[in-house]
């Protein structure tokens, strides 16, 4: 999986590109938990990249989610791919980590 990271006024946005299992879910483990030590508690995950996730990804997000709001914050996501949504959806992941349109709707009320 790569990665990159951007710094926005609201929240940081995080994009993966490439396959989010068990190679890539400890690599997105490290890239959120750099950027929430870093300061930054309202994380936006870009999945539109992400050609196929599984067990150990879905893992990695809510990990990643429990690491944000441990810090005061929240992580959201966006850019889900039909894949992705009916990992989330079959395993009522859907509910908690909800996948917004863009990343800008992803924290529009904060």
């Amino acid at each position: 999986m790569k990665f990159t990271v951007e710094h926005r006024p609201v929240f940081t946005l995080i994009a993966g590109s490439g396959r989010l299992n068990m190679v890539g879910a400890p690599q997105l483990r490290e890239v959120v938990a750099k950027v929430v030590d870093g300061g930054s508690n309202r994380v936006v995950v870009d999945l539109g990249g992400v050609e196929f996730m599984d067990s150990s990804g879905l893992g990695a997000l809510v990990g990643c989610l429990k690491m944000a709001r441990q810090a005061g914050g929240d992580l959201r996501i966006t850019g889900a791919g039909d894949q992705v949504r009916v990992v989330l959806e079959l395993t009522g992941m859907s509910r908690i980590l909800t996948p917004y349109t863009s990343a800008e709707d992803a924290f529009s009320d904060a």
